[in-house]
Order: structure tokens, then C-alpha cells, then sequence
């Protein structure tokens, strides 16, 4: 869906995006992470051309982005940011509702999507609709602002620090939501952030900026378990790596036959899962059932420990 290719960005004598490649396949969500100042937000603002490339191509689809007005392609591509830059003077609905009257859309057809994505996004027409920005809490304004990005079906969904505002619990309940959200649409996304557990939680695939260069793009698996450079191993953070490289291995390849005591876990969890049930109970295996409830093996501590503890 998206293709950037040798793209370069220079402000003076400043390079600040440096001959960065990659490509994010359509229904994916690609996470750009790195420090401030590593070049990921100036990349990301390329890609709706709110920053023009100083060299190099960017296309959506296949249709090399230079070619098309940047208002047009704007309307193609939804944006949201940190603060969610709703209009104070503008009702929720009016809010959802900029990009499609922009584009001409019958009102009917406005209408149908507003309510569509109000309850997509657990904000019942009848209570949020005719709501101001100010009415609402900051998690609420983060849906609306999501739920606007979305309101034209645009193929891509752009976001910069989306979440960067909201309180710890909330902000996981958004990336819960996007999640969701996003597998129901199959909107390829683009989230730009700095904190590398949110990329690992969101991202099919991570791209790390260090300087204005792509030091690595792949998998959160690759990237926890095989960090390209000190800098990425930094990002993740030497204390937490073993847990969240177990966290993204399920633990279907470490079932094994045996028996072992307690409530079983389910073929969906992770290895961390496994881990701690083992640690807070005393045990030395947990049994795992299938999707009927019928135990098919078990994971043992050992294992845990061994996939924890693998070298580099």
C-alpha cells in the first residue's frame, strides 16, 4: 500500500530524513519509533506531503504521491495527531463529519457514516452527536479524533503521537480500541511514536529512526529478539527485553506432553503468560486446553525460563 523509496529530507544544511526505504503492505500497521529528533515525524509528514521530500518517491498504491495536489491527496489520507485538533466550535458530528462535506458527500450518506462510526467507537449517537470538544473527556476527544480521521475511508490512516496526551490507563484502552478498530476496516496505518512497548503493542511491523536513518525494519519478534544496534537495544530497554520477546511468542510451539495441576490457560496466550501463572503459583507447569477445554499438554517453567534467558 505504501512504498518509500531513497526518500531524503534536508532543512539547509540539515539532513533530517536520510535515505530511508520501506514499504508497508495494505492492511498493516507500520510503527515509526526513535528519540526526538530521529526524523519520524518530519518521514510521516512526507507521506500526506505536509513536508515536501527533498529526493527520493513515496506512493500510495502503486500512484506516486507528487503527482496529486496535496489537498486532494489530504482528503485521501486520514491524519490524526497528539491533542486531536478537534474545531472547539464544531459538535462532535459537524467534527466526524469535515472531510466527507469537503469532498460533497450527500448529506444522507454524511449522516450514515457519522452514526457508523459513533458506535464503532462506543459513543451512542443520541449522547455524543450534538456534544462540543469541551464536553468531553480526553479519551472520548481521542475517539472523535480517530473517528474523523476515518470519516472518508481513506486506504491510509496517519498518526503522530496519537495517544502521547492521554493518562496510562486510557491510553491503553485507545490502543485497545485502535486495534479493534483497525482489524475491522483493514485501514493500513502509519503511527508514529516514541515509546517502543506502544510500537511493539500496535505494529505488525516497526520501523526504528536513529539520526535520520532507518537502522531496522521487521517484526516486533526480530526487533526484541535481534536489535540491530546498541541504539535499538537501548529503545528496548536491557531490564524488560526477555519479557517482551516472551510476550510475543505463543505458546503453542511449547506445548508439550504432560500433566500438570491447576486451571489451564488457553492456546491463545503468550509465553509471559505461561511464565507468570507458573511464578505466582508456586508451579513447575501449567496445563494448556484447547478452544473446547480439553487440556492438550503443558508448558513447564523450565522452558519459560530457557526462551527468557536465550542468548543474543
Amino acid at each position: 500500500m505504501i512504498e518509500i523509496d531513497h526518500v531524503f529530507k534536508h532543512f539547509g544544511d540539515k539532513c533530517v530524513v536520510d535515505d530511508v526505504s520501506f514499504t508497508v503492505a495494505d492492511g498493516e500497521i507500520a510503527a515509526i519509533v526513535g528519540t526526538s529528533g530521529s526524523g519520524k515525524t518530519t518521514l510521516l509528514r512526507m507521506i500526506n506531503r505536509l513536508v515536501e521530500p527533498s529526493s527520493g518517491a513515496i506512493r500510495i498504491d502503486g500512484r506516486d504521491i507528487s503527482t496529486v495536489p496535496p489537498h486532494t491527496l489530504r482528503r485521501e489520507i486520514g491524519y490524526a495527531i497528539q491533542g486531536h485538533g478537534l474545531f472547539p466550535h464544531r459538535t462532535v458530528a459537524q467534527n466526524i463529519a469535515t472531510v466527507p462535506s469537503l469532498l460533497g458527500w450527500e448529506q444522507s450518506r454524511i449522516a450514515r457514516r457519522v452514526h457508523e462510526l459513533l458506535e464503532l467507537f462506543q459513543l451512542p449517537e443520541q449522547d455524543f452527536a450534538e456534544r462540543y470538544p469541551s464536553e468531553l473527556s480526553g479519551g472520548q476527544q481521542q475517539r472523535v479524533g480517530v473517528a474523523r480521521a476515518l470519516a472518508a475511508e481513506p486506504k491510509v490512516l496517519l498518526m503522530d503521537e496519537p495517544f502521547g496526551a492521554l493518562d496510562p490507563i486510557i491510553r491503553s484502552r485507545a490502543q485497545e480500541d485502535l486495534k479493534h478498530i483497525q482489524r475491522r476496516l483493514g485501514t493500513t496505518v502509519v503511527l508514529v511514536t516514541h515509546d517502543m512497548a506502544e510500537a511493539i503493542d500496535l505494529g505488525d511491523k516497526i520501523a526504528v529512526m536513529d539520526q535520520g536513518r532507518l537502522v531496522q525494519y521487521d517484526v516486533p519478534l526480530e526487533i526484541v529478539v535481534k536489535p540491530a544496534t546498541p541504539f535499538v537495544g537501548a529503545l528496548l530497554g536491557s531490564g524488560e527485553r526477555a519479557f517482551r520477546r516472551l510476550a510475543l511468542q505463543p505458546i503453542g510451539t511449547f506445548i508439550e506432553a504432560g500433566e500438570a495441576s491447576g486451571l489451564p490457560l488457553g492456546q491463545h496466550v503468550t509465553l509471559r503468560d505461561a511464565l507468570e501463572e507458573a511464578l505466582w503459583s508456586g508451579r513447575k507447569a501449567v496445563p494448556v486446553a484447547d478452544a473446547q477445554g480439553a487440556i492438550i499438554g503443558r508448558v513447564t517453567l523450565d522452558t519459560a525460563i530457557r526462551q527468557a534467558a536465550r542468548p543474543q
